[in-house]
């Protein structure tokens, strides 16, 4: 079975997109379709915009969500999922891809989610570490133990789990999983505490949005980083996205469960390679593949 899957935040480059929107009119409709719903030129930013211009949240997230859902739908005919997953943000980008979302209503959802999580990351200051080789169930038992607020946010594969909350939890947290032999323990370059509780309310703004919107019955299952399995009741769905903010992203689960229902041919829609790299370190057995133009 054929499995696309859409990368999330980080995967952003200085001039994504353009490819598109000089070869396919679709491609072009769209982009000028969400300079419009988005109020200012997001293509500018991501033709020709500056690393950091692109960092800023109001623009990252939108900008990744139009690079991989412009690029399904320009595939036409060539695009046919047999099952759907995006990695954070790009469980968005998915539920447009198999028909839940509209591209309007996916577009809005995001914006409202980017400048949500934007206002929580002000409210507190707050961090995301990436911890490297020790097993899950270790650096979950040392998350536990903390001090203040610090929980495993992203199972991105196996030995790779991003931890997240306040900073001084996360500084702790990162020492003694050092202690415990962790390879490595990195504070990142972010600007919250994506995935903890500390995102309630972004949720909280986000869920509001998401219970206004309309979700459709989907033409794949999805499987979503709340649950990592086949979800396609749209009602399940929603309940699903609404908790994703403050709920760990389980990547490496979601993978699994795909390839355990038959997933056999994994194409990544979107800006960078950072999910086949993944795939690689989930299951190298099974194919990984980014999508092109030329599919």
């Amino acid at each position: 079975m054929k499995a696309y899957i859409f990368p999330g935040q980080g995967a952003q480059f200085t001039g994504m997109g353009l490819d598109l929107y000089e070869n396919s009119t679709l491609a072009q409709e769209l982009f000028e379709q969400a300079n419009e719903i988005l109020g200012f030129h997001i293509t500018d930013i991501m033709f020709e915009g500056t690393p950091e211009q692109l960092k800023e949240t109001k623009v990252t997230q939108p900008a990744i969500f139009l690079h991989s859902v412009i690029l399904a739908k320009v595939l036409g005919d060539n695009f046919k999922p047999e099952m759907v997953a995006g990695h954070s943000l790009g469980e968005l980008s998915a539920l447009v891809a198999n028909g839940v979302l509209t591209f309007e209503d996916g577009l809005k959802l995001v914006s409202k989610r980017a400048l949500a999580m934007q206002k929580a990351c002000e409210i507190q200051e707050s961090t995301m570490a990436a911890v490297l080789g020790l097993e899950d169930k270790v650096v979950e038992d040392v998350c536990a133990e903390i001090d203040g607020v610090v929980v495993a946010a992203n199972y991105n594969c196996p030995g790779q789990l991003v931890i997240s909350g306040e900073i001084d939890a996360i500084n702790k947290a990162c020492e003694v999983l050092t202690e415990k032999g962790a390879r490595r323990a990195l504070v990142l370059p972010v600007g919250g505490a994506f995935h903890s509780p500390l995102m309630e309310p972004a949720r909280e703004e986000l869920a509001a949005a998401i219970e206004e919107t309309t979700f459709s019955e989907p033409i794949c299952p999805v499987y979503q980083n709340v649950v990592a399995k086949a979800v396609t009741n749209p009602d399940e769905i929603k309940e699903n996205l609404m908790v994703q903010l403050t709920a760990p992203v389980k990547w490496t689960q979601c993978i699994q469960a795909m390839i355990a229902d038959g997933g056999t041919e994994f194409i990544e829609v979107g800006p960078g390679k950072v999910l086949q790299g993944l795939m690689r370190k989930i299951d190298r057995s099974v194919a990984a593949n980014g999508a092109s133009l030329e599919v």
